[in-house]
């Protein structure tokens, strides 16, 4: 069937396009710059590769509807649209010439196809998703989380609209704004956050001390009670999330990861930057154990003249790093071989991925199932699928070319809504009750349709009890009712619902969920711990089966909600859980419950040091032992006494030297930096012990301690190894770091004569830097010619360090001995933030192109344009350009598996969009997020830093160089400033030839690795 009437888009006359939105909303307009077209919605409809035994319906379409962010849906089954027009081009962000609206559809004969439409609110400003419930409609337009009251359902807003919180960022989040709004099962609201900019958020009114800051992560919101927490932190845009049917929570994301189980207070991976707990030290990789992209791909590359292009490899893997929308196929009217799975819009990769989850360890994994869908619509960007009343499946598809983050401008005339449906369905004896909608039900129906097959009624009949408990208490006999059925032989999913709607309306007691503590199903326990700990009052029983069941339960998922509920309790309820959790040393390699361990005690360490060392001595689980000996370790100077209180465990304990390791590793961690520490009491007995372990890593890292406590037998032992030509090479090379890092004046005779040894080299250059001795600068530059080409970047990096140092690489540059293509952009700007101005204007002088100015960009980009043409690029050689990529990309960003991880991973989707490229790279800090932002550092020994600050403590700063992570303590910095650009440097291609800048744009736009010149 043809969607209704369409004769071509093109047709559409002024007063039908007025009367669709109004007099008074402005006429959105469109700054698209591709020529194209979007396909007509039969034609998109038509090219679409559907899984058997299912069907597909264009829903709306423009002008109906456009730029679809969101959807939901009211207990009619009607179809609730977040539409945004005002999000725009980078340099934009979001404009005030426009507004975004929710708009109402509805399909009342039932074709697939809506029927009706109204337009509910037009005041949107940064609009990003919708909900319903509670007496109204629930908004997101940032700053704010809104409320729009319509008590009585007539779609018209009863008043003004309400903000329920304030304090999320509106500008730099840009696409990784606030977003996604979902009822949870038990009754809060949850929503979503990008990782681009801190929001501190509270109710309207909260002090800055009251309110919570997050940047990228989940949230949620008691309609209620109006309290706000954060749920989980990490990843880097989430942007669709869903329950299992046991009420385990899923979130998508891009970039770093595509699916992450939510296991409260999780701190997962971040796209980049710190955490914003000071003291996390690990965080949880993604639940999915694959990746949807070949992982050796650029992952920012999206588009082509608004035409998605992508290797074989990541087109076979899922299409591409971005998702957007997510969904769980469960109960009717899906078969049984889909149950469970999850559904995630790709958006470059125009299609629907889906995963498989499973138990693994101590929570989930996820495995990669063939595609469900495939769209060969160029300009399909799927962005949002929910499930509807009847099982169908709704899918907003936002209608653009180029990518999320709008670089080619915004078609906002265009947006389409396509309707998923089991064909099987239409057959089968088994429907959806037949109900106009669920607000007409009685409570006793509500409580019985709350354990239907149908998840769509089962969840709003949900929502409908949740929102009268609100109103009024309900009836005494549907709590009896449904405490009935939850001690009845129904599925464990149907009793899982039936808690949840005591728990909604009132009807738990801590005595029932203390009592489901010993419930047969492990998904009722895990529900009634966290039900338990939701207001933060856990009764004394409860604890006591807490301890009980932390040390004997054989579920590896509730021993993590147990974990994951520490960080409920006060500090002094926490230690005896904790240390019973620590016993289970069958998930010492788990991905999630060590750390969960963890995060859980953090913040109690302190306050009771004698639990934390007793922990530390006696856990089974390695990295809590490490972390909570850091931790302590951190304090050594306020409290010694707890340092020598862990050493003085673990020498009573006899510890084997696996935990003793763990522990000096984290006490070698936390001094990380240090130039010297007062040993504290019991230190020299125990290294004395140490130095007899038959454990090279007890022996190495109690040396390295020793030496930071101002040990001069480990400074001679260091010596004598470092200078041992028979030495182990990782030892040797450990302990050259160690003497550098004690600014043992003595080794620097011993390094000057490693220039020589291939094995020790880059050690010895590196180490060089830390010595302002005069005859280093000389002697790199004239062995340069013989390092390899690692060992020369090392040199390159160790000469500009110093500005006596730089003034001879200058020299060498001028004279011919080290080529001038050695020296890479972000060198160059170090030597011109040196401090030093006769330094600086050298640097100008011999590279005249840096100074050019910001308004030149556009001018440079298009003459690159004009010259970069296929045929150049063809004719260029991509191993030469791998070369120059190792020579200024790699040390940041990694391709094909090589380089580094400091910027991110330039993996994930199509190249071949040479535009897109060179904006990025003449252009870097044209958007600049403040984790990449530039530091520089000038130390009191006259060298100059510059990086990115990754870590922070009271004593030092790590700083995430253009090589390596520079660890100075903060006492040594003579001054510090943040530049407003990128780490990435502006000028990268304006010092390289036309030939360099053909081969790497060439080697840049390969599908597949190319070898070094010659072969290698």
């Amino acid at each position: 069937m043809t969607y209704r009437l369409w004769t071509g888009i093109v047709l559409l006359t002024l007063s039908s396009v007025s009367q669709i939105f109004g007099d008074d909303f402005p006429q959105p307009f469109n700054t698209e710059k591709s020529t194209t077209k979007p396909m007509t919605p039969q034609e998109a409809l038509d090219g679409m590769t559907l899984p058997e035994g299912f069907k597909m319906t264009v829903f709306a379409a423009e002008p109906d509807v456009n730029q679809p962010i969101a959807l939901a849906t009211d207990d009619r089954g009607r179809l609730w649209v977040a539409e945004n027009y005002t999000y725009s081009e980078s340099s934009t962000n979001y404009t005030s010439d426009l507004r975004d609206r929710v708009v109402i559809l509805e399909d009342i004969d039932g074709d697939g196809h809506f029927d009706t439409r109204k337009v509910f609110w037009d005041q949107g400003r940064r609009l990003t998703s919708v909900e319903v419930g509670h007496g109204g409609v629930w908004v997101l337009d940032a700053p704010n989380l809104l409320f729009i009251p319509d008590a009585n359902k007539d779609d018209v807003p009863d008043g003004e609209p309400v903000v329920m919180l304030d304090g999320w960022d509106d500008n730099a989040a840009r696409h990784t704004i606030v977003n996604g709004l979902r009822w949870g099962p038990d009754g809060w609201l949850y929503g979503r956050n990008g990782i681009m900019a801190v929001s501190n958020v509270g109710v309207p009114g909260s002090t800055p001390d009251q309110r919570k800051s997050l940047d990228c992560g989940i949230w949620r919101f008691h309609p209620t009670r109006h309290e706000f927490e954060i749920v989980c932190v990490g990843t880097t845009n989430p942007w669709g999330m869903d329950w299992d049917e046991n009420g385990q929570m899923f979130f998508i994301n891009t970039v770093i990861g595509h699916l992450w189980h939510v296991v409260p207070g999780a701190r997962f991976r971040r796209m980049y930057g710190e955490h914003l707990h000071p003291h996390t030290y690990g965080i949880i990789e993604q639940t999915a154990d694959h990746f949807h992209w070949d992982t050796r791909d650029l992952w920012h590359d999206i588009r082509k003249d608004g035409v998605t292009i992508m290797t074989k490899t990541t087109d076979e893997a899922g299409g591409g790093h971005a998702h957007c929308g997510m969904t769980i196929l469960q109960g009717r009217p899906f078969p049984e071989e889909l149950q469970g799975s999850v559904l995630a819009l790709n958006l470059h990769g125009r299609r629907i991925n889906r995963d498989t989850l499973h138990r693994h360890g101590a929570t989930y994994t996820a495995k990669h199932a063939s595609d469900f869908v495939r769209v060969s619509d160029p300009w399909f960007r799927g962005i949002e699928i929910i499930n509807g009343r009847n099982g169908e499946l709704f899918i907003a598809d936002w209608s653009d070319t180029g990518e999320c983050h709008e670089n080619d401008g915004i078609h906002r005339t265009s947006g389409r809504i396509y309707r998923m449906t089991p064909t099987a369905s239409e057959q089968s004896p088994h429907k959806p009750p037949s109900l106009k909608g669920v607000d007409g039900l009685s409570n006793q129906k509500l409580a019985d349709l709350v354990a239907s097959e149908w998840e769509w009624l089962s969840r709003k009949c949900l929502l409908e009890l949740a929102e009268r408990a609100a109103h009024s208490p309900l009836e005494p006999g549907i709590h009896k009712f449904l405490l009935t059925k939850f001690h009845s032989d129904e599925s464990e999913q149907a009793r899982l619902r039936r808690l949840w709607a005591l728990h909604v309306t009132g009807g738990t007691t801590p005595e029932l969920l203390t009592s489901c503590l010993d419930d047969k199903s492990e998904h009722v326990r895990c529900w009634a711990i966290r039900l338990l700990t939701e207001k933060g009052d856990v009764p004394a029983a409860a604890l006591t089966k807490f301890q009980s069941m932390a040390q004997t339960d054989d579920s590896g998922l509730v021993l993590t909600w147990l974990a994951s509920a520490l960080q409920r309790l006060r500090y002094e309820d926490r230690w005896p859980i904790a240390l019973a959790l620590g016993t289970h040393g069958e998930y010492a390699d788990d991905r999630v419950l060590p750390l969960m361990v963890w995060y859980g005690v953090e913040p109690a360490v302190l306050s009771n040091p004698e639990q934390a060392t007793n922990m530390a001595a006696s856990c089974k689980l390695p990295i809590v032992r490490e972390y909570i000996a850091r931790r302590v370790t951190l304090e050594i100077e306020r409290q010694p006494e707890v340092v020598a209180q862990l050493l003085e465990q673990l020498t009573t304990r006899h510890a084997e030297a696996p935990v003793v390791a763990d522990v000096l590793r984290g006490m070698t961690e936390a001094l990380r930096g240090w130039r010297k520490a007062t040993p504290v009491a019991g230190w020299e007995a125990f290294s004395a012990v140490n130095a007899k372990s038959n454990n090279d890593e007890v022996r190495r890292l109690s040396r390295e301690l020793s030496l930071v406590f101002g040990d001069g037998r480990a400074l001679d032992e260091l010596r004598a190894i470092a200078a041992d030509g028979g030495s182990d090479l990782s030892e040797r090379r450990a302990a050259v770091r160690a003497l550098v890092l004690a600014r043992d004046a003595d080794i620097v005779k011993l390094l000057q004569n490693l220039l020589g040894n291939r094995d020790m080299v880059q050690e010895a250059i590196s180490g060089l830097a830390a010595f302002g001795n005069d005859d280093t600068p000389k002697l790199l530059v004239s062995r340069f010619p013989g390092f390899n080409l690692p060992a020369k970047q090392a040199a390159i990096t160790t000469l500009v360090s110093r500005p006596q140092f730089a003034n001879v690489l200058l020299d060498a540059v001028t004279e011919g001995k080290i080529d001038r293509s050695f020296v890479s952009a972000f060198q160059l700007r170090q030597m011109q933030n040196s401090g030093d101005a006769q330094l600086s204007e050298r640097v100008t002088n011999m590279w005249p192109e840096l100074a050019e100015q910001s308004k030149e960009k556009a001018a440079f980009i298009a003459d690159l344009r004009t010259k970069l043409t296929p045929e150049v690029i063809a004719q260029a050689n991509p191993s030469a350009g791998r070369v120059l990529f190792t020579q200024s990309c790699a040390t940041c960003h990694t391709l094909y598996g090589e380089g580094k991880k400091i910027a991110p991973d330039l993996t994930g989707a199509q190249r071949n969009n040479l535009n897109y490229l060179l904006e990025n790279i003449v252009d870097p800090s044209a958007t600049v997020s403040k984790n990449f932002k530039l530091t520089v550092a000038l130390l009191n020994d006259g060298r100059v830093l510059n990086g990115v600050v990754i870590e922070s403590t009271e004593k030092t700063l790590t700083l995430q160089t253009a090589t390596d992570p520079v660890v100075v303590q903060r006492e040594e910095i003579e001054d510090m400033h943040e530049s407003p650009v990128s780490m990435m440097p502006e000028k990268l291609l304006n010092v390289l030839t036309d030939q360099q800048i053909q081969d790497l744009i060439a080697y840049l736009m390969t599908t597949a690795q190319v070898p070094l010149p010659g072969g290698e």
